[in-house]
Order: C-alpha cells, then structure tokens, then sequence
C-alpha cells in the first residue's frame, strides 16, 4: 500500500525521514497524529521490527486510535508487538520486570489518586497537624511536582526556593511528609503514578546495563503532544534514544497549556540544541478552520516572543469574520449567548461549543440554557450544582434552613474539620433514630439524648448545634445572600477554600464564589420583582429544581458542549462560543509573569483553533467576583488579533492595554545580521498596528443631569451628582435623602423622576 498517497507533500517528508532526531511541529489541525501514525507505519514496511519501537502518547484513547489506524495501514501482525501507550503504562510495563533492581517486588501496586490521598490524611492525623493548613491536595500537588522534576525528598529539604515557599505558606513539615508518604509507599511495596516515571529515571540512571538493554531495543522512538512533557518525560526519552538519537517528536509549541501539571514548554523549544543534528519539519496547513480563523489565531500568537514560528494557512473557505461582543453583565452575556443559539442553532446543538476560561463560569450558561430548553453537557466536568464544593455550601444553607435535614447535617458536620468522627457521627444517628428527632438536636443536647461520647466530642457537638442555630436565627431577617455570606464565612468554610493554593484548590474557591454571584444574582432579580426580602428557602427550592433534573447520559438529543479550553484541547466544532473575555479572568488574575501570560495567550490560541466555521467572542463589563461587582476591561489578548478579522458590535468597547509586539523568528534572525536593534524592529511592528488597534469611543449620553430629583424603589428619593462614562459604563452618582451617596450602574439603577421635580435645579 501506498502510504503517502494520502499525505501532503510536508507531511510525506516528515514521515520518510527516518535516519536522525526529527522535530514535527504541527500548526493546529494540520494532521500531527496522522504524521506519527503513518511514520510508524512506514518503519514497519521498512521492515523495523514492531518490538523495536517505541511510541508514547499521553492518552490511552490516543495509543488506541493511533494502532487502530496503523493496522489499517499494514498487516495486522506487523503491529502486534509495538509498543505503544502513555508514559505511565509502559513505564509500568518496563517496572513489572525490573522492579526487583529498586527494592520492589514485581507484583507492586500502583496508588491511584484516591489511594494517595488517603495515606496523605493518614500521615497527616499522624503528625498531628493541621489539616486546614496541611490539606491533602496540596501536599500531593507539591509532591508530585517535586517528583516529576525528579526531586527526591532529600533534594527537596535542601532546595532553598522549595523550602522558603512552604515556610511562607506554615508549611513547616512539608519536606518531612514527603519523606513519610515516600516510606509508606516503598513499606507497602507500591507506587503512586509520579513514582512510575522517577523509578524509571531511577533505574536507567543507576544501573547502565538495565538502560542498555531497553536502548538496544528502541531502535526508533516517538513521541506525540511533545509539548506536554515534564522533565522526568524528557529525561525518559532522553535516556531510551541513545547513542543513536533515532527520535521524532511531534507537536505544538504554541499549544503548551499544561504548565500546572508540570509540562514544560522548553523541551520542544530548545529540542534542536539538545539534538544540534536534528531536522525540522512544519506542518502549516490547517484542514479544520477557515482561512479568518487561521489568520486571526496567527495573528494572536505572533505576539508570544517565545514560540517556534511558522505560518499556518488553511484552503478551506474564507469563512465570516469573528463576532466580538459586550454584555454589560455576566448575566447578561449568559443570556445573550444562549438566545443567539436558540435562534442560529437550536437544529445542531452539537455543532455548538462553549468554551470558557474556568469551571465556575459554566454556573450562568446552566441556568440559561435550562430556562430556553436548550440541551447541554458539561464536558470532562460535572455540573455546577454537582460539585462537591457547591453542595457542601448548599447542604449547610439546607440544614440552617431545615434543622430536620440529617443528610446535611452528616455532610457538613465534621467539614472543615472539628474533630467529629465517622463513630460518632454513626452515634448520633443512632439516638436520633430512637428518639424520632433529628441529628441536630442530638448534637445540641448529647445528654437528654444518652449519647455516649467523649466530654471534649460533646463540646465539639454543642459548638456545632449553636453555630446552626446562629444560621438559622440569621435567616429570618437576612436576605438569602447575607445570611449565605454569614454561613460560608463563619462556617470556616471559605477559609479552608481559601487555604489551600493549589489549582484545583483555586478553581474550588471559585465555584463558592461563584455560587455566592447566583444567589446575589437571584436575590437582585427577585428586587427588581418587587419582592423586597428573598429569604434562603426560596433560593434552595430553586436550585433543587435545578438539581432535580437527572439527564439520561446515553440520551441521544442533541446538545450544546460546556467546557474549559484545556478540556477543549484536541476537539473540534463548527461553532465556537469564547466568553468572558476580561483582564484578570482570561488571562487569568493568577498570571503576572511574561512566561504566564504566554501560556495564556497559547490558551487562547487553542480556543480559537477550536473552530470549524464561527468564532463568536464575548466579554462582560461587570461581574459578580467575590462577594461585589467589579466592573471588567476587556482582554488584552483582544488587541492582539488582528482587527480586520473582527467585528465588533457597536457598543463593543475597544480592549485596553495592547500587548507588546514581538518580530517574528525570522525577523529577529535578521535584525542580528543586519545588526539593527531588536527594540527599533518592536517600535516598527507598532506603528504599523497603531490603526487597527485605534479603540472605539462610546459616545451614548443620559437624559439626566447634575441637580435632577430622581426615585429609586430601594433607595427612595435623591438629588443626581454627577452623570459620567467609567470604562465604558454610564453611571451616575446620586445622594440619596435617606441612604446617603451612591453610585449606579444606569442599565440597571430603573430610575425614575421625583415627582413634582423636573430638570436642574
């Protein structure tokens, strides 16, 4: 069989070299997968042994459609015996026989995450420390970053910059709980999944003819998605490639997004100074975007200065120009999103994606869609109002709220942590049973109920029942968002959220406060009703409603697709949705350092590569984010694709801050040659750009004025400032009689005139 008949002319020369280190980059859609696939093939036709290469991918879906393919290509007993899988599986399969060499036996387990999570809590209790400063996801996120930089516990207690931020964060025993889990681990003859690639570093590091034998073997190695490699991965393939450095990597440079797991975007960047004998082969031909959305994402990520440079171009049609568009909430851009599709796409919901930068955003699109019926999946997540820092919140609301509800009670009792025990939680069930009444009142009188625990329990029980009835007193004159601020606060709850600094502990901590954005957002809609008071059941009773709503996963009805972008990565559809496009949400509020806002950039760049047909942006001038409303600029990166792709909506504001324009690699290898500065070649990519970039004034004006009476339904009656535009919202100061100052969004102050006032006075 021919292979390379279905290969373009870049591809079939990326595939046939096979005599050195070849670098693939491959631009977005332009067929990296194909390129790794029908170069394994090629090998086998060649006649290299199937035992003799070595191909390793991330993902088992992607070893599994990569062999699939291949046989398709060759005969299937050629590919029998390749081997082929993630880091992880065939570092296990290479462990399982030299286990031995390392102090293992070869029937060792393997921890999964569950499994490490535990011995960490158990390490913990043990030590006696603190587990609200001492949480367990963060001690197994530095561990297995620690280790996937191949840093062993000793090397950790004498790393200044590792032992200074844990002594910054009260993390006083961080290295000497590494050093425990590491000895629980080896004493339990097992390994967590980091420990699969260390020991493998270990063990070709240690003992040269264990390494030798597995490179007489790998005659050619491959790696796919090269870009999402950490150091223990480079140092594998390092290792496994040589003497004869027969190694081709593959993948993309300007789709690195994975730095918080550990991936390292200088492996393919400085590939070619590891391997000065390296080929270079760019994939540029895009087969999934229309020609305006490749040259829109070109345009975006020229302005990475780090990055290997290539220009990908696509023959498909031209395509529209993408929609940029301002909501001047993020409630509003939840509605406008969802009555765009309901009106373009309610046919193809699976041709829809919505992408945005956290999970927490996913909140308002649920609730919209379920109000327009629109169909939806929460891609490589669950819903909002499933996760379990949501319905930890809700199940202490749902106790304050009903002191019957004993499934909150065991939920929330002992969280965060006060010391209350699974036995004696069981206890107290057990008289509430007997004694027809709920947990709670157990826990507030132990005694009257023959509860037989501790006297220091007893306390703990008493301190928990008394904070309960705080809540509940609270809610008869608290409006449902007050009395969810009191809860969340005083519960300690938003505290031990916000201790932990990991990113998943991170993305937790904004789920809460995006929870307190809905029920703000509930408690204001329920206002501009009429209804003065919302107390907490209302909200709760919403939101069962919500929740109620089970959804047969094997239902075949179409739906649109909710995601993050890194869960986006390596999918396509026709039509793409990118919301919230604001500073400090995308690029995120966590990213300060210029490597930081690169990866965000590249972030960007894959949300747009999403797309088949229709990019559709948009962003919010204001958003609820941590217990207030702050108003919101819209994203750099906005500035930094080209405006000839764009079209902007007319109350579309132009973003602020514009990125730094970087020269092209090219470019940049010239002004070295020709020995002009790198500086002047920056201030020439400018001025060249300073037209596109010319921001959009909005020039809408009110009808008051300075001295006019005015009536507000909450408020009352009050005398107007001041009328002004504040980063593209009107709003207007106003003293009110009763209230004093404020000041209000004028889209939604609803303001009317004094009566018997017209005018300045």
């Amino acid at each position: 069989m021919d292979i390379f008949r279905d290969l373009n002319t870049s591809q079939q020369e990326a595939v046939s070299y096979t005599d050195g280190p070849s670098l693939v980059i491959a631009g977005a859609g332009a067929g990296k997968t194909r390129v790794l696939t029908y170069k394994i093939a090629y090998l086998l036709q060649k006649g290299v042994p199937a035992n003799h290469i070595l191909a390793l991918t991330f993902t088992n879906k992607a070893a599994r459609e990569m062999k699939s393919r291949i046989v398709s290509l060759v005969p299937e007993g050629d590919a029998r015996y390749l081997w082929m899988g993630t880091f992880h599986s065939i570092c296990a399969r290479i462990l399982r026989q030299e286990a031995d060499k390392l102090g293992f036996t070869r029937d060792y387990s393997i921890y999964d995450t569950t499994d490490s999570k535990s011995l960490i809590k158990q390490i913990i209790k043990q030590k006696q420390l603190d587990d609200n400063v001492y949480k367990p996801n963060l001690m197994l996120s530095r561990i297995s970053a620690a280790k996937n930089a191949l840093i062993s516990y000793e090397a950790y207690a004498h790393n200044k910059e590792l032992t200074e931020r844990d002594r910054f964060d009260r993390l006083y025993e961080m290295a000497d709980l590494y050093r425990l889990y590491d000895a629980r681990l080896k004493a339990a003859n097992a390994m967590d999944f980091d420990d699969l690639l260390k020991n493998i570093c270990m063990l070709f590091q240690t003992n040269t003819e264990v390494l030798h034998y597995y490179q007489s073997i790998f005659q050619y190695v491959l790696v796919d998605e090269y870009q999402d490699t950490n150091y223990a991965q480079y140092m594998i393939v390092k290792m496994l490639s040589e003497p004869e450095n027969r190694i081709c990597v593959v993948g993309d440079d300007a789709q690195s997004i994975y730095s918080f797991r550990g991936a390292d975007i200088r492996n393919i960047l400085t590939f070619r100074q590891g391997y000065p004998d390296a080929k270079l082969f760019k994939l540029e031909q895009n087969y999934r975007s229309t020609q305006t959305i490749v040259k829109a994402a070109n345009s975006l990520i020229h302005h990475n200065e780090n990055q290997i440079y290539k220009e990908v171009f696509s023959e498909k049609a031209v395509g529209d120009t993408i929609q940029v568009t301002s909501y001047t909430s993020d409630r509003e851009e939840a509605t406008g999103v969802a009555s765009l599709i309901k009106k373009k796409y309610s046919k193809h919901l699976d041709d829809v994606a919505v992408l945005y930068r956290t999970n927490a955003q996913s909140r308002a699109f649920e609730n919209e869609f379920r109000k327009n019926g629109i169909a939806y999946r929460i891609y490589g997540g669950v819903s909002f109002y499933q996760r379990k820092e949501v319905k930890d919140a809700l199940a202490y609301f749902r106790l304050s709220s009903n002191p019957l509800d004993n499934e909150a009670f065991q939920r929330v009792v002992d969280l965060p942590s006060r010391g209350i025990g699974d036995m004696t939680v069981r206890k107290v069930s057990q008289c509430a049973i007997e004694d027809n009444c709920g947990m709670l009142a157990v826990a507030a009188n132990p005694v009257e109920h023959n509860l037989h625990v501790s006297v220091v329990t007893m306390k703990r029980l008493r301190e928990f029942s008394r904070m309960i009835q705080e809540f509940t007193d609270a809610m008869e004159n608290k409006n449902a968002y007050d009395v969810a601020e009191m809860i969340l606060s005083q519960s300690g709850l938003l505290q031990s959220l916000a201790a932990d600094t990991s990113y998943e502990g991170r993305e937790r901590k904004e789920n809460i406060d995006e929870l307190l954005s809905a029920i703000h957002d509930f408690v204001d809609r329920r206002m501009q009703e009429g209804i003065d008071f919302t107390p907490m059941q209302d909200f709760l009773a919403e939101v069962s409603l919500l929740t109620d709503q089970d959804e047969n996963l094997n239902d075949p009805t179409p739906r649109v697709t909710l995601m993050t972008v890194h869960a986006a990565k390596g999918l396509e559809f026709p039509q793409v949705f990118i919301v919230g496009m604001e500073e400090n949400l995308f690029p995120s509020q966590y990213c300060t350092k210029p490597s930081e806002i690169e990866e965000e950039r590249r972030l960007l760049y894959v949300a747009l590569t999403r797309a088949m047909t229709n990019v559709n942006i948009s962003f919010a001038k204001s958003r609820f984010r941590n217990g207030s409303v702050s108003f919101a600029s819209p994203s750099r990166f906005l500035n930094d694709i080209d405006r000839s792709y764009l079209r902007l909506s007319s109350s579309s504001p132009s973003p602020s801050r514009p990125s730094p324009v970087y020269p092209r690699k090219e470019e940049q290898e010239r002004v070295r040659i020709d020995g002009r500065t790198l500086n002047s070649l920056q201030s020439i990519g400018k001025s060249e750009s300073k037209a596109a970039d010319t921001p959009l004034v909005k020039t809408t004006t009110s009808d008051w004025k300075p001295g006019d009476r005015v009536e507000h339904r909450v408020f009352g009656q009050g005398t107007v400032k001041s009328v002004y535009i504040d980063n593209d919202n009107e709003k207007i100061d106003i003293l009110f009689d009763k209230v004093g100052k404020k000041t209000l969004l004028l889209t939604y102050a609803k303001l009317t005139r004094a009566e018997g006032t017209s005018g300045a006075e």
